[in-house]
């Protein structure tokens, strides 16, 4: 019997990379997961595929989080799949990095529109869903919301609301018996910082030079704190932000 044995998941943006994790995770400690993709149907399919290879139970629900019509259906269908969800894992999210000068407005409410709009109106979809016994939201942050780094102010500022929304969501949902909690990762190896240039350069030597562990996460370090959350180990842990991150300072 796992940890999770008997409940039901939902993570989004879950097709790779962090989110791809989780649901391996979760599944493997027991939990039947909805594997939410925003357009990698094939990579939502294969974490599907790897659950159910190893005696899990899941299914991949395609919508977009910053469109209410689509979060809807993601709980329609999770619905129809597995009844109600005790786990939302809120993943989803975006990012780019450059000088003030290249900010635009249309990038600002890209990485908004996801990163916290999404969230939000994922969560309030989720309220519906909760068993009565209530559940636990799982909000993925990042370092940089606390730490400053040049040349990410949108990104930054959408993980520090997204703290935020943590913080508040804690206090309002705590009587519903629904815990709200953020991880706030540091720099971890996945497909897009390999694609975007931030592993294998100076980028990775000076976040490496300044974490006590000296490595990059990996995705699954990630998740095992993500199934701690989800778990009743965390039966007492709600509005906090826990730093996963090597120790970088």
């Amino acid at each position: 019997m796992g940890k999770l044995s008997g409940k039901t998941a939902v993570v989004t943006g879950a097709a790779k990379g962090i989110g791809a994790a989780i649901a391996r995770a979760l599944g493997s400690e027991g939990a039947a997961v909805v594997v939410n993709y925003a357009s990698d149907r094939a990579g939502a399919d294969r974490v599907v595929g790897e659950i159910s290879e190893r005696g899990g139970k899941a299914v991949a629900v395609q919508g977009n989080v910053s469109s209410e019509a689509d979060v809807r259906r993601l709980f329609e269908e999770t619905k129809k799949a597995f009844g109600q969800i005790d786990v939302l894992v809120n993943n989803a999210g975006v990012y780019s990095f450059g000088p003030l000068e290249e900010v635009t407005g249309a990038e600002f409410h890209r990485q908004f529109d996801t990163n916290v709009l999404g969230p939000i109106q994922v969560t309030r979809e989720a309220l519906g869903h909760f068993r009565s016994g209530g559940g636990s939201v799982i909000n993925l942050s990042s370092i940089v919301s606390e730490r400053a780094f040049p040349n990410a102010v949108v990104y930054a500022s959408s993980k520090a609301a997204l703290d935020s929304v943590t913080r508040v969501l804690a206090l309002e949902l705590g009587g519903r018996k629904i815990r709200v909690n953020a991880i706030a990762a540091g720099a971890v190896e996945t497909e897009g910082t390999r694609s975007g240039g931030l592993v294998g350069g100076d980028f990775e030597k000076q976040i490496v030079g300044r974490t006590p562990l000296g490595r990059f996460g990996q995705p699954d370090d990630i998740a095992s704190v993500a199934v701690f959350l989800a778990s009743d180990d965390a039966a007492w842990v709600t509005g906090e932000r826990l730093e996963v991150s090597g120790g970088h300072r």
